[in-house]
């Protein structure tokens, strides 16, 4: 039967047109739905930061600005310590061998909720501006993307445990700390200097839509501290004066663990042995970088602040993974020590949560039941999900989880690396190496390595011995170990076929490509006027310039309750 025409919706170029002879909207409610403004650091070692570190020589002042306004969890951990597998399970809320994230160059399936399927269900305006190193499907939920990414999102980077002494030319090697040191301009400055742009932009475009607009959940993710060790002059001379600390711990390699062994010589680094001013110019680099990264902080909050956004807004801040710096003899990620796995995790939401600090053990897989939370909506049934909601922390409340899941299945381990931190225990294990068990209170540099000593050995107690096993029961009921590792297996072989052959005669990328048409931007005939009006300026002011909304602040669209028309620049005057 034909539809009734007249209860068909106009489409959005006719309520444009039909709008040029209505009134101006009146000012609406703040909406239910708090804004969320979720922001990224790369390989940011929480260890580090002043707010997790009071001898931190790092300077962030933004970052503790924030953190002390925040609830803030000291023990935050990711999922992985490599970039795509964490982040894959961070947007899914499931660990990485459930939705299939072994390496760098895994595809997830399209069909696995995200955390931005879950608010863009609810209502909201989810979009990714920055870094997620997606491979395949470039969107998974976000309704847009502000950017490029800026790794690859093909299979070129897949790992091949078949042949474990073999080092890809992608892998990371020591050239980033043999040539640490300040510079004009690098690929990582000119990404993140668009993402900021793109963010920012975002901000102010939302705020002049007007009312009723969506409350948006927009992620910025940002590519730096990532390696190579290098930063504007700037921010490198931030630490003229500064005597840049040494790592606390080192270790002889012939004495190191048998995976710390694989990722030295998957890094390059076996046999290499840096001079004190060498790793010195290395960590100031990085330090600056987190400086360039807290900048980044200041200027959203400010712009927030600026939209009259900053009172409607929930901010979350956290990285994928840390990075060793040195410690241990290690750098970068792939590990499960401290500074690798450890990563910051704060919730700003003053309105909604005292400021405090939460000592239990949780994950970033646990950001998406917190986001479904905090958007006043519900996780669907009978789906998987391995992340367990923060609401209970958040209020201060008994009933938080304080158990953590990793795993690890990239470049230098040849068999699935899992890990289990519950209160002051971290567990490790791998049917390739032997066991590690940690108790982070009384050994917090991780030095002793409880689960090799000998039952004669003073610290090898009942109680480590019954925790040890206990441990081990766990895992083994939690991971089938030969099944992962014949997982893993089979989609390495697949994807190296599969790239082979997508390399072979004409190349398709699979990299995203955002939209950006100058024709639909600025002022241009074909845009309606009441849309020339609203993006005119902000705040809208009244014939002799006064702020129409002064007072508003938090009405409609960041404050902006309605639109005066003739705003001076609307049509070119």
């Amino acid at each position: 039967m034909a539809p009734d025409l007249n209860s068909v919706p106009l489409s959005p170029r006719q309520e444009q047109v039909e709008s040029f002879n209505m009134d101006p909207p009146r000012p609406v409610p703040t909406p239910k739905q708090p804004n969320i403004l979720y922001i990224m650091a790369d390989q940011l070692a929480a260890p580090l930061l002043n707010c997790y570190n009071p001898n931190s020589q790092i300077k962030t002042p933004h970052l503790d600005a924030l953190a002390a306004g925040a609830v803030v969890f000291d023990k935050g951990y990711c999922p992985s310590p490599l970039c795509s597998p964490s982040r894959m399970s961070m947007i899914s809320g499931q660990l990485p061998t459930k939705i299939g994230s072994y390496d760098n160059a895994c595809t997830i399936d399209s069909s696995v909720p995200t955390y931005a399927h879950y608010l863009r269900a609810a209502g909201y305006e989810t979009t990714l501006a920055g870094k997620m190193h997606f491979v395949g499907d470039q969107l998974h939920g976000y309704e847009s993307r502000l950017t490029s990414d800026i790794y690859p999102a093909d299979f070129g980077w897949a790992v091949n445990w078949e042949e474990p002494d073999r080092r890809l030319e992608w892998y990371h090697n020591a050239s980033s700390i043999e040539q640490a040191g300040p510079c004009v301009r690098s690929n990582q400055l000119d990404y993140d200097e668009e993402v900021m742009y793109r963010s920012k932009q975002f901000l102010y475009d939302h705020v002049r839509k007007g009312p009723n607009t969506r409350p948006f959940c927009m992620t910025v993710s940002l590519t730096h501290p990532h390696d190579p060790y290098t930063i504007e002059k700037k921010y490198w001379d931030m630490y003229e004066n500064v005597d840049i600390e040494l790592p606390e711990v080192t270790i002889p390699q012939d004495e190191q663990d048998a995976h710390s062994q694989r990722l030295l010589k998957v890094c390059d680094l076996w046999g290499k042995e840096f001079t004190p001013e060498q790793i010195k110019r290395a960590r100031r680099a990085y330090y600056g970088a987190v400086s360039y990264v807290d900048d980044c902080i200041g200027k959203l909050l400010e712009t927030l602040k600026d939209c009259r956004l900053d009172q409607d807004t929930i901010v979350v801040f956290s990285g994928d993974h840390g990075d060793m710096l040195g410690e241990r003899g290690l750098w970068y990620k792939m590990s499960y020590f401290e500074a690798s796995v450890r990563v910051p995790l704060l919730i700003h939401a003053p309105k909604l949560f005292a400021p405090h600090r939460v000592s239990a053990n949780v994950s970033t897989l646990d950001i998406l039941p917190t986001l479904v939370d905090l958007a006043g909506t519900k996780l669907w049934p009978n789906l998987p999900m391995d992340g367990n909601s923060l609401l209970p922390h958040l209020e201060n409340r008994a009933g938080g989880s304080d158990t953590v899941y990793a795993e690890y299945c990239g470049e230098g381990t040849i068999a699935p690396l899992m890990m289990i931190r519950r209160g002051d225990w971290k567990y490790i294990t791998c049917p390739a190496d032997p066991d590690q068990l940690y108790n982070l209170s009384s050994d917090p540099l991780e030095k002793v390595n409880l689960a090799l000593l000998p039952a004669k050995h003073p610290l090898h107690t009942t109680d480590v011995a019954t925790v040890l096993a206990a441990f081990q029961a766990e895992a083994a009921a939690k991971w089938d170990m030969p099944t992962i590792t014949s997982q893993v297996l089979h989609s390495q072989r697949q994807r190296r076929l599969v790239w082979t052959a997508l390399r072979t005669g004409k190349f398709t990328s699979w990299d995203y490509n955002p939209e950006d048409d100058g024709r639909d931007k600025y002022i241009r005939s074909h845009i309606p006027l009441d849309d020339l009006e609203l993006k005119a300026r902000f705040p809208p002011v009244d014939a002799k310039g006064r702020d129409v909304f002064a007072g508003l602040s938090g009405t409609g669209a960041g404050g902006m309750g309605a639109v005066t028309v003739d705003q001076a620049g609307a049509h070119g005057q």
